[in-house]
């Protein structure tokens, strides 16, 4: 299938599901209004949204898996003629009486057999395809590898040098802060702080001075994040792996989960400041308890002045995402709209939204939701990327060897009234 084609099918499953999804959901609107049973139009809801609705948002991954399983097949067809060339040789050197010393005629004989007899049954099989199969079998019973001691141990198992990985949520703090790279131990930013007032005058009237201009600063330090690891020295020298990669890897990914953790609700204290948390970063709040709405979230729209609504993005994690999915305008115009028709990401209200991990779920009392242009409105300090130390002394007499990695990174709130967040109501 060409790119085009793929895309094009993704495209037009997207659409149907949408439509799907908005046809289940009026249906449940108006069962619950009439009092019905909501329990199957729920949960059909819910499968629409698994199955139907991420398929936009999976369409690169969709490709790279495409990718991946013909590379993974080009292997395998590679692997099986190696192995069938392997065989042969093995065939032709021990000289099976019922292969006729194992010529490739023979050998191509005795796989043809295989698999007809996996199709056909045995019994159905030819008589030198019989003796193909008993001619084999005779020897894997004399030298067999369910017995160690009768070849078991000339047959080891494949090790794959590949590590299971459950997959690691990170909040896209890059994706949407400024972020900036010092040599120093932090940065100092100059702020206005008060601005003066133009005044109207006659054409001889007298002219005071006009107070009020002031600046400021704000400093974001750069705060220092690590991770200790101790491994032995034999486990280092004889593992499969790079086990010296393995904990780079690691701690790179650790290292962003916590800064991005930190991004949002980090206290500013000994880490960077998250957005939830400074005091002076504008609350809506939504009017319902524990609960979003639509209304609440236009308001919170229209809290910040027009400037930053044309950068602005939204923030909200994906259970968040799909309880906005469900919601519509005064007009019954669904907020959530595809926007891969077109060549843009999908859009809330009109403005792209971004899947931050770390923002809390809808509750009383909670921040699930916030707004703005956070490239204006938040910065990020790199000092140090990653440094690893490799310590061969502190833990020698214990035959281990130490591995000390860091990080040197800040962040802050600098322009407060660019962001506005929505708050639940208690009750």
């Amino acid at each position: 299938m060409s790119d085009l084609s793929e895309i094009k099918q993704i495209l037009d499953q997207q659409g149907r599901a949408f439509e799907e999804f908005k046809r289940t959901n009026d249906e449940l609107i108006k069962a619950k209004a009439d009092g019905k049973a909501i329990g199957d139009l729920e949960a059909k809801l819910a499968k629409i949204e698994k199955e139907g609705m991420s398929a936009g948002e999976a369409a690169s991954a969709k490709l790279q898996a495409a990718e991946h399983e013909a590379k993974q097949a080009k292997a395998a067809a590679e692997e099986a003629k190696q192995a069938l060339e392997e065989l042969e040789a093995k065939l032709n050197r021990q000289g099976l009486g019922g292969l006729k010393g194992g010529t490739k005629t023979d050998v191509n004989a005795w796989a043809r057999a295989v698999v007809d007899a996996h199709v056909k049954g045995v019994v159905n099989l030819s008589e030198s395809q019989r003796k193909a199969l008993e001619a084999v079998e005779a020897e894997y019973k004399s030298l067999s590898v369910s017995n160690d001691t009768t070849g078991g141990y000339l047959a080891p198992s494949e090790y794959v040098k590949e590590i299971i990985k459950g997959a690691t949520e990170i909040s896209p703090v890059r994706q949407l802060a400024r972020v900036r790279a010092t040599g120093a131990k932090s940065i100092i930013l100059p702020k206005r702080t008060g601005q003066f007032a133009a005044v109207w005058v006659a054409e001889q009237g007298d002219r005071s001075e006009t107070t009020g201009l002031k600046w400021g600063q704000l400093e974001i330090p750069a705060h220092e994040m690590y991770a200790l690891i101790d491994i032995s020295k034999q486990n280092l020298e004889d593992s499969a792996f790079d086990l010296e990669g393995e904990i780079t890897f690691e701690a790179t990914e650790q290292f962003a989960v916590a800064e991005g953790a930190a991004f949002v609700s980090g206290t500013g204290v000994g880490k960077p400041e998250g957005f939830l948390v400074n005091a002076d970063v504008g609350i809506t709040v939504t009017g319902a308890a524990a609960a979003l709405t639509a209304d609440s979230l236009f308001d919170v729209k229209h809290a910040i002045k027009t400037v930053y609504t044309r950068n602005a993005n939204w923030a909200l994690n994906r259970t968040t995402l799909g309880s906005v999915r469900k919601m519509k305008d005064g007009n019954g115009n669904y907020l959530w709209q595809s926007g891969l028709a077109l060549g843009k990401p999908n859009t809330i209200d009109g403005d792209p939204y971004v899947e931050v991990p770390d923002m809390p779920n809808e509750a009383a009392n909670a921040k699930p939701v916030a707004y703005g242009d956070f490239m204006r409105g938040y910065t990020l300090v790199d000092r140090i990327a990653m440094s690893m130390l490799r310590d061969p002394f502190t833990q020698a007499t214990s035959g281990n060897i130490r591995f000390l990695l860091s990080r040197r990174v800040g962040g802050m709130v600098v322009l407060p009234e660019a962001i506005r967040v929505l708050k639940c109501s208690v009750s």
